[in-house]
């Protein structure tokens, strides 16, 4: 593929970028939470004011509130999501396209898309959650859907704000930013500082087990009369004490936040930065131009025991000798302990024209990527005695712990929102993706002798339509159905074809006093994929590569209510979500180990969340958020044959938030999470049971100047 890059764009669904409520654009792909009501699609915004009331800091919270979208919890405090939206599951989110600002924010977009970096939730602005056809503008996942992290906007007018938060477990958050404009110059800079103790206790040890992240922000913009430039440079850097590490279940029943001794040295350390440049150019009164360059780098070193998950199995089935080496009574040797250590890098350029005819609003362009993955991990070997880890040796990498990855990607889309008559809009969609990707393995540290070689290459052409039609001022039909992909990555071999489906969704919308949807959707999968990592192993075991299961149909009902009901001398406010899902295997795979009515991993049958608040006309405004996600397969088939290890835990959490705004630019706020204290296993990949987060009590203050 070309090295010069061409291609760049940002738009919202055939339209330019939305402006923010300061006059300055945004990088938005759905708009405001009117917008989303409105979509010849389905889509969700959890706007500033909701990230503000909720004190949220954790991405698997807010999007918990959002229909079709499914979450697994892995450390309790949203560092690694594993997020899912319909047709896509949730391994390491790597099946759903998330972008910050528009631009593809995973490490390796095509290559390695596991979200092993994510933005700092407490950073954002807004998250926007795109579904149906019009995602179709986006990519390279698009089977489910998008999630767009939108950042803090440049003020108009100089001002800054502080929130500052300090709870249980040492558990501290700090947002400070400051900007504002100079005639046609605007600026913002920000940072986010984040700490926390932990809520585990690891065995024999007075270790944390939580984490520091700094997080630092810069925009620069010039506005002219009709173009403008705008420069963001972000970076951050995280330590973590997490591991892969789990517990038996009985030792999950006796106390869910003790940890093992042997997961004591594990710890994440990780580093990002990002550059974007945009440039938008209006040719004339009908046609805008935008052209976008982003960088991004992110590297990882994961330190943590592998294998850890036979001692887990084991035990969980009345081993003695295993549940002694977890308890550190039993003597072992050659704990293999490995430096997880990869370096990621992803560039490209986009180009996009937004054009006006008559009734319709076309948006065509183009995208240039290539990312890549460089795989270098040592391991070192301890011997536990007497409860104690003892170094004995390191080892050099081979195989599959020392390899490098790429992708080489072009896209091209065009949309157009056609306004047919005044009540039917007409959403067509185009995206083409060709895809080249390649893997190299040594069998040498020095990277003299190749091991093994992979590539793959392919090209989908993926159409889509949508409409939405006004039966009345206040009724409205939406339906749509696009093709979705999932591209391989740099594990794909040769004639291994990507994951492809035919997506579909119908529903009614009333827009009243109170706002009312229901959509069904239906996704029918020719090939359904797992992506299989450490994290996530696929069902077949494998923690690289993919792991393909054949035909697959998943399908199910969304609905969601929205209303304020005014009490005299108080609002409440009161979002309500539910979703089904019915997510299995469609044909027998005798190859693959799998048959009709197994169902998928991680696709939970049920969730619902339900956001009430009592808001007061003298500052004092109170709110309840409560959360609920049904069990979910850890292996496709739980259902058929599975034990009481092939699943997880259903969890119904409340989180209650009181604010008092002591001045027009002060608020005092109390957050009390976990409310019940509420305790379920909500994950046991990859190595054994895991816990939400217990009952955890914080206050903080806002002030804005």
């Amino acid at each position: 593929m070309n090295k010069l890059y061409v291609g760049l764009g940002l738009a919202l669904l055939g339209t330019a970028a939305s402006a923010s409520d300061t006059g300055l654009e945004e990088l938005t792909i759905v708009g405001s939470r009117e917008d989303a009501r409105a979509l010849p699609g389905t889509g969700s915004v959890i706007d500033s004011e909701q990230i503000l009331i909720e004190a949220a800091s954790d991405i698997n919270k807010l999007l918990k509130t959002v229909p079709g979208v499914y979450v697994l919890e892995e450390d309790g405090y949203g560092l690694r999501p594993n997020i899912g939206i319909r047709g896509a599951t949730s391994e390491r989110s790597s099946k759903v396209t998330l972008l910050e600002d528009g631009v593809m924010i995973a490490p390796a977009p095509y290559s390695n898309p596991a979200a092993y970096y994510f933005p700092t939730t407490l950073r954002m602005h807004q998250v926007e959650v795109l579904k149906g056809a019009p995602l179709l503008r986006y990519g390279p996942q698009t089977t489910g859907g998008v999630i767009n992290m939108v950042s803090t906007p440049i003020p108009a007018q100089n001002s800054g704000r502080i929130n500052l938060s300090y709870g249980e477990n040492a558990e501290g958050d700090l947002l400070a930013s400051y900007g504002g404009r100079a005639g046609e110059f605007g600026f913002l800079v920000e940072t986010a500082q984040l700490r926390s103790d932990g809520f585990k206790d690891i065995d024999r040890s007075n270790n944390d087990t939580g984490y520091e992240i700094q997080d630092y922000l810069v925009k620069l913009i010039w506005e002219g009369e009709r173009q403008s430039v705008l420069f963001k440079g972000q970076y951050s850097e995280e330590t973590s004490d997490e591991t892969y590490l789990g517990l038996t279940d009985a030792d999950f029943d006796d106390d869910a936040t003790r940890r093992y001794g042997l997961s004591e040295p594990d710890e994440m350390d990780n580093d990002h930065e990002g550059y974007n440049l945009v440039y938008r150019l209006a040719l004339t009164d009908n046609v805008n131009m935008s052209v976008t360059g982003y960088y991004n780098e992110f590297s990882r070193n994961w330190f943590k025991l592998s294998g850890g998950s036979s001692y887990i199995s084991a035990a969980n089935e009345g081993d003695s000798f295993a549940q002694g080496v977890l308890d550190g009574t039993q003597d072992v040797q050659d704990l293999q302990y490995k430096h997880n250590n990869r370096d990621y890098e992803s560039k490209g350029v986009e180009l996009n024209f937004d054009i006006a005819l008559g009734d319709h609003q076309l948006a065509v362009g183009g995208r240039s990527h290539e990312d890549d993955m460089d795989r270098f991990q040592r391991s070192d070997y301890y011997d536990q005695v007497d409860g104690s880890l003892v170094y004995t040796r390191t080892e050099e990498p081979t195989g599959s712990d020392n390899r490098k990855e790429d992708a080489d990607a072009l896209s091209f889309w065009v949309t157009d929102s056609w306004q047919v008559t005044d009540a039917l809009n007409l959403n067509l969609a185009l995206r083409y993706e060709d895809v080249e990707s390649s893997r190299v393995q040594y069998a040498d540290a020095a990277r003299t002798e190749v091991d093994s070689r992979r590539k793959n290459d392919s090209d989908e052409l993926l159409p889509g339509a949508s409409f939405t039609f006004d039966l009345s001022e206040k009724w409205q039909l939406l339906g749509g159905v696009h093709e979705g992909f999932s591209p391989l990555g740099g594990g794909a071999v040769e004639n291994e074809d990507p994951e492809t489906s035919t997506n579909w969704e119908a529903g009614v919308r009333y827009r009243g006093p109170v706002f009312v949807e229901a959509v069904g959707f239906y996704s029918d999968f020719e090939n359904k994929t797992e992506d299989c990592s450490n994290a996530n192993p696929c069902s077949n075991g494998a923690t690289s590569g993919s792991f393909n299961t054949g035909e697959a149909e998943i399908y199910g009902l969304e609905v969601q209510l929205g209303a304020n009901f005014d009490l005299g001398e108080f609002m409440v406010p009161l979002d309500v979500m539910y979703t089904y899902t019915d997510a299995e295997v469609s044909e027998d795979n005798e190859e693959q180990g799998v048959q009709d009515g197994d169902r998928l991993a991680a696709v939970p049958e049920n969730t619902f969340s339900l956001r009430v608040g009592l808001e007061s006309n003298f500052g004092w405004d109170n709110y309840a958020v409560a959360r609920y996600t049904d069990e979910m397969c850890v292996d496709i088939g739980c259902n058929n044959g599975g034990g009481r290890f092939d699943s997880t835990d259903d969890l119904f959490v409340v989180d209650l938030i009181s604010r008092y705004a002591y001045t027009d630019s002060a608020t005092f706020f109390f957050k009390m999470e976990n409310l019940f204290d509420e305790e379920a296993i909500v994950s046991r990949q990859p190595d054994g049971a895991r816990p939400n987060k217990p009952r955890t009590a914080l206050v903080g203050v806002e002030w804005t100047f």
